[in-house]
């Protein structure tokens, strides 16, 4: 199923054909810096398990001029995620979304801003989601300033959120308000 399509951006359902794509991306010292750790290289049974288990989270690979180079998935957060990110008095509906361009020819291009915007309009016209989330590393300034060219804004740093190569990472948690 294709969720979005842009020009040269498709955001497509994950299938079991894309298994090669997702062990090579995490498995790429530079991808897995900020997406996983570079000391948790996937091989093909972590991946089978992680991507193609049942889960609430829709799955999909980014295509660009149509070639794979990334994934993205989104999903309704939980309860146990409104009480952490502070949403308790918010009756809404909020998305998170996670996302990486495993390809690194690609990085540095703009797509990572024209993904994000796809997103949130296919999010927010087709789903009708009012907020959406997401909380990169405080040390990925790169994605970070992507979120923002985005429309995202940061909320508040989440503290020793995300164990990441042994060590509790800070992350801001970012938020697209469509209300």
């Amino acid at each position: 199923m294709i969720f979005c399509k842009t020009g040269e951006l498709i955001i497509r359902s994950l299938e079991h054909t894309d298994k090669k794509f997702l062990v090579k991306w995490l498995s790429d010292s530079k991808v897995l810096e900020y997406y996983e750790g570079r000391d948790n290289i996937y091989d093909e049974n972590m991946v089978e398990k992680k991507f193609y288990t049942s889960s609430k989270k829709t799955r999909c690979i980014i295509e660009y001029l149509d070639e794979p180079i990334g994934y993205i998935q989104f999903y309704r957060i939980g309860e146990e995620q409104y009480e952490e990110y502070g949403y308790t008095d918010i009756h809404s509906i909020i998305y998170g979304t996670d996302q990486f361009i495993g390809e690194i020819k690609y990085w540095e291009q703009g797509i990572g801003t024209m993904l994000m915007k796809e997103i949130i309009r296919f999010l927010v016209t087709e789903m009708d989601v009012q907020k959406i989330v997401l909380d990169p590393q405080s040390r990925n300034k790169r994605a970070i300033a992507c979120y923002e060219k985005s429309g995202f804004k940061k909320i508040k740093i989440l503290a020793n959120h995300e164990l990441h190569e042994g060590d509790l990472q800070d992350c801001w948690l970012m938020q697209y308000n469509n209300l």
